[in-house]
């Protein structure tokens, strides 16, 4: 299968901010606030049916195994057998070993519901140089850690192979685990091909804005009701020490990209003492300001952009002109212009909408130069040269899990929903709307043509059902194993700034750096970062403060 169609091991999606306005990529549609948006949400005061809204019970008594309530999770047995083919994909699954865990929907009531956690493992090839399990995690929230084996699992190294058996889960929410849902296909179709008012009519932007926000609230409550409150973060991180103590290994290994990063720092946070080798990839700051980590990103996707845009520029052909200094508005035209005139493409029954079209590009621009950028230019080529809008749509129904029976994965769904589980933001003051607002213009002035101080005026996750604990904070893990937090200085999801601030947070760590473009670095094709990695997981001999690979 093409590296690049892989879809949860390429599209390891960032930790999304809770904020209607320009909010992370990770969970993005297109729209009237700028071309990076927020998937659906919007911030809370009350519950969906107006009444108040209490806060998320702590979990008292002991950490884990060490809690008597949790015993019968800690000691129940994991039924592994070999895996069901997979027919979308060109391996054999049943290579592969799958099994369920039963864990806690409320770790704070354990003795009430269970939920399920599927699990996959490839097992270790060399049993004399096993050292342990390495659970690994591509992002999201909400990719599936199933399909990232299934799909990736051939390109780790071989040292890797020999000494651990591979592991791969769907977080709770997600997937074959316990699973949320908000949204029927159908509306799933609607709303990603939407483009909504048009922007200066900011009245109608922002009725429409909320309005989808009331929708999708509605629509979880409705089918996920009873989940809502108990698929954040922190819940998954619990979930990763019960299966840690499962296959075995007394000190947890881990191998975390983008949203897995977070995932990974808040069980360092939680249990310290069971760190073992831990590497994290494009990374998340978890003390992060929303408000600025959401700009951020957006600056983030338009320097890559530009990038890109001024390198097609220098090549014979390029639909974008041949004017390095033109290349990117000449594009970012180009998609506005759907707005108006949105192209056919080879489904009869769909158009490629600007919405649709901005979601590919940015899809792309998770890739590194040698494979994204060339993807990109044949996608502009066909849709500015030939009027074709296929390759944009079948990018954008990658980036957004759709299917070719127009069937989609609950990835969108999980992403706003972990969202508001993990962090809901205050309003922010009008001083701190409008100082956000020249920032976004000034650093961000092609993604942010049509942002206004409305997309910034309310916290997050307006309508929905419960307020959570959860606030950004550094995370420092204190006596934990130290960690290897990798980061990439033209990596547009999870900008290289937000790698050095985890690993500056922690108590001990270790920064890694690849000059380079593409969202997270390991196991993408560089020698010098896939051999600092494997040094680590294999011998855990970390590379030396302030390495960095070209």
């Amino acid at each position: 299968m093409n590296t690049l169609l892989r879809r949860s091991a390429l599209v390891r999606r960032a930790l999304p901010a809770a904020l209607v306005a320009t909010a992370l990529i990770s969970g993005c549609s297109t729209g009237a606030a700028g071309k990076v948006k927020d998937a659906e949400s919007s911030a809370p005061s009350a519950a969906a049916d107006g009444s108040a809204a209490g806060p998320l019970k702590p979990v008292s008594g002991g950490k884990g195994q060490d809690d008597p309530a949790l015993q019968s999770f800690y000691t129940q047995k994991l039924d592994w057998a070999a895996c069901p083919d997979d027919p979308k994909t060109d391996g054999d699954e049943t290579e592969l070993e799958c099994a369920k865990m039963r864990v806690p929907l409320d770790y704070a009531n354990p003795g009430a519901r269970s939920i399920d956690i599927a699990v996959m493992r490839y097992k270790a090839g060399d049993g004399g140089s096993r050292i342990g399990s390495l659970l690994t995690n591509p992002g999201g929230p909400g990719a599936s850690g199933l399909e990232y084996l299934e799909n990736t699992v051939q390109d780790l190294s071989p040292g890797v192979h020999r000494s651990f058996d591979v592991i791969g889960f769907d977080p709770r929410g997600v997937g074959k685990s316990t699973a949320v849902r908000c949204l029927t296909d159908a509306e799933r179709d609607k709303r990603n091909s939407e483009d909504g008012p048009d922007p200066k009519d900011q009245a109608a932007s922002k009725a429409f804005s909320e309005k989808r926000a009331k929708d999708f609230a509605a629509g979880c409550q409705a089918k996920s009701g009873d989940l809502l409150k108990f698929v954040g973060t922190r819940n998954v991180a619990r979930d990763m020490d019960v299966l840690r103590y499962l296959v075995g290994d007394k000190k947890l290994n881990y191998l975390g990209f983008s949203y897995g990063t977070y995932l990974g720092a808040l069980y360092a946070e939680e249990f310290p003492g069971r760190t073992g080798r831990l590497v994290l990839d494009g990374a998340v700051d978890p003390a992060a300001d929303q408000l600025d980590e959401s700009v951020g990103q957006q600056v983030g996707f338009e320097q890559s952009f530009t990038r890109f845009a001024k390198d097609c520029a220098t090549r014979a052909g390029c639909p974008l002109g041949s004017d390095p200094a033109k290349a990117a508005t000449n594009g970012v035209d180009f998609l506005d212009s759907l707005r108006t005139n949105p192209l056919p493409t080879d489904d009869a029954r769909r158009k490629l909408t600007s919405s649709l079209a901005w979601t590919g590009m940015i899809r792309l621009l998770y890739a590194d130069e040698s494979q994204g950028w060339k993807a990109l230019r044949e996608t502009f080529a066909a849709a500015m040269q030939r009027g074709d809008g296929s390759l944009f749509l079948r990018f954008a129904d990658d980036y957004n899990g759709r299917d070719e029976r127009g069937r989609y994965d609950n990835s969108m769904d999980v992403l706003t929903v972990v969202g508001c589980a993990d962090s809901m933001a205050d309003a922010p003051s009008p001083a701190r709307v409008q100082e956000t607002l020249a920032k976004l213009r000034a650093q961000a002035p092609l993604f942010s043509r049509d942002a206004s101080a409305d997309d910034f005026d309310g916290p997050g996750c307006e309508f929905w059902p419960f307020r959570t604990p959860e606030k950004p904070h550094t995370v420092k893990a204190a006596g934990s194993a130290p960690i290897l937090v990798v980061g990439t200085t033209g990596d547009p999801a999870t900008p290289y700034a937000a790698s050095q601030k985890l690993a500056q947070g922690f108590e001990k760590a270790t920064l890694l750096t690849f000059e380079g473009e593409g969202h997270t670095a390991y196991s993408r094709g560089n020698q010098c970062i896939d051999d600092a990695v494997d040094a680590y997981l294999l011998e855990g001999t970390m590379p030396a403060q302030g390495t960095r690979c070209k």
